[in-house]
């Protein structure tokens, strides 16, 4: 029997509302959530990590009087740490290491006042636009149980499609809030580079493209956590600028009429399927009787090249990733401890040199200001968040051919092979053929975020993505405020999760 049936209706800030005004306690929301996550998370393993116990005895102590004080919480297990909880990273050698301490953004959040209940599932180091690591298996779209969650927040994704959770961190280094934000038809915003702390065990993560922020029902609960986590912390290499006011109160404000670029023409990948462009159409029309001026236009980059030097940063990246996890557990590394496409990706970047990072790393520092270049002449700048609805899981893996080769390889340690095979030009097309605009703008570190303005015509969700100028995450805000109240998403729940 539910113990607080209304608990779905509300975004976190109402549920805190509640709390204060003693409506509801702490405990009552944390055993709702507890119910709900048990009752359905068997079917979309969304949830890889269970701190009930640690969730009960926070919630019958005095809270933070922070905007979220009460209301349930889960963590994406990759990025922040919780001190004595491993951060599997959907690692297999990662998954019974307990972390030291709590990283500054986990920090923020708990005085912010939520209670957590536990991590969610990610992909393998954060890897891929799905979410299937071989050490915790797939993550289910709560519309389509046969379908991605997108990623690599997938886990947060589909807890808060499914409402067992208000909101979920989820961490942005290519797309990766906004992708599950698109596929399971909820708000996500990747904040401006060096906006939230990555300290104190990272400095910076991807070469700078990843931060780290919330999924959410609500525009409000999106801003209100943000005025919460915002600002470096020691040792920060990055600073975003600072706001004139709380995020909170620009959801309320009207956007006045805002100069907006739109293109359905994809960045990187080729394709964009005919939903995804209705959607697009659909946003276009929205916006100008909202009173916008709308102008297609897009950002000229070479989609070849960039994604070129993406793969490169990444596949070095990975390999760092690859070699720590296998330092922690104190043994070799071996393709049987990873998945293949990490595994493969990882051996690229031992075999690339420090030339290859560092070139990579000036053409798309070079791409960057072209884009900001661009994105000067508007207000903000509209495509889809990703080329198609929601796709079969496993459709976007390595097909079974493909993981032989990279284990046959790995069993070599064969990072050269692939190279001279020149596998890395048609993997990094592969890799953004579902996701051909998402990674443009954690290279240049402005603020997007994915709206869910549209489904298809087999009720799955798809985000549309709006970009800010550098430092901008104000007028994104207004915008999502006046969308959210022009077309409202929150009562789009998925069928079976009310």
């Amino acid at each position: 029997m539910t113990i607080f049936p209304e608990y779905p209706n509300y975004d976190g800030l109402g549920l805190a509302e509640l709390v204060r005004k003693k409506e509801v306690s702490p405990i009552e929301l944390v055993e709702e959530a507890i119910q709900r996550i048990e009752n359905h998370n068997p079917q979309l393993n969304a949830v890889i990590t269970k701190l009930y116990e640690t969730a009960r005895e926070t919630a019958q102590k005095p809270l933070p009087d922070g905007p979220f004080a009460g209301v349930p919480f889960l963590i994406k297990d990759l990025l922040a740490t919780i001190a004595g909880v491993p951060t599997s990273s959907g690692n297999r050698l990662w998954k019974n290491i307990p972390a030291k301490a709590d990283s500054e953004l986990v920090k923020r959040w708990k005085a912010a006042g939520v209670i957590i209940l536990g991590k969610t599932n990610t992909p393998e180091f954060g890897l891929t636009p799905y979410t299937e690591p071989g050490a915790f298996g797939p993550t289910h779209n709560p519309w389509d149980l046969t379908c991605t969650t997108g990623g690599s927040s997938g886990g947060s994704g589909a807890a808060v499609a499914a409402r067992l959770v208000p909101l979920a961190s989820g961490g942005d280094g290519g797309g990766s809030i906004r992708i599950p934000a698109s596929a399971c038809g909820v708000f996500g915003l990747k904040p401006t580079r060096g906006r939230t702390p990555t300290g104190p065990k990272l400095g910076e993560a991807w070469h700078g493209f990843a931060i780290e922020h919330v999924l959410t029902h609500s525009v409000r609960d999106s801003a209100a956590m943000l005025d919460a986590t915002q600002g470096a912390d020691i040792g920060a290499p990055y600073y975003a600028p600072p706001q004139a006011g709380p995020f909170l109160a620009e959801v309320t404000t009207k956007p006045g009429k805002l100069r907006i670029a739109f293109t359905g023409e994809p960045l990187l990948g080729k394709n964009v399927h005919a939903e995804v462009l209705k959607g697009l159409e659909e946003t276009v029309r929205l916006l100008k009787e909202l009173g916008h001026e709308v102008v297609e236009a897009v950002p000229q980059i070479d989609g070849e090249a960039f994604s070129l030097a993406f793969v490169t940063i990444l596949a070095a990246e990975l390999r760092a990733d690859i070699e720590e996890a296998a330092s922690a557990a104190g043994k070799r590394v071996s393709v049987k401890d990873f998945d293949s496409s990490s595994f493969g990706l990882g051996m690229l970047g031992k075999a690339l040199s420090a030339c290859d990072y560092a070139a990579a790393a000036r053409y798309l520092q070079t791409s960057a200001r072209e884009v900001a270049r661009f994105c000067e002449n508007y207000d903000l700048l509209l495509t889809p968040t990703l080329s198609q609805p929601p796709v079969k899981i496993g459709s976007l893996q390595p097909n079974e051919n493909e993981k032989l080769l990279i284990n046959l390889i790995g069993s070599f340690d064969g990072g050269g092979l692939l190279k001279a095979m020149g596998i890395i030009k048609p993997l990094a097309a592969q890799t953004f053929e579902f996701m051909p605009w998402t990674p443009v703008f954690n290279v240049t570190g402005q603020p997007a975020m994915s709206a869910p303005l549209h489904w298809s015509g087999e009720n799955l969700p798809i985000g549309m993505h709006f970009v800010g100028k550098f430092g901008d995450e104000a007028t994104l805000f207004r915008l999502a405020g006046q969308l959210e109240q022009a077309r409202p998403w929150a009562k789009k729940i998925p069928a079976g999760y009310i």
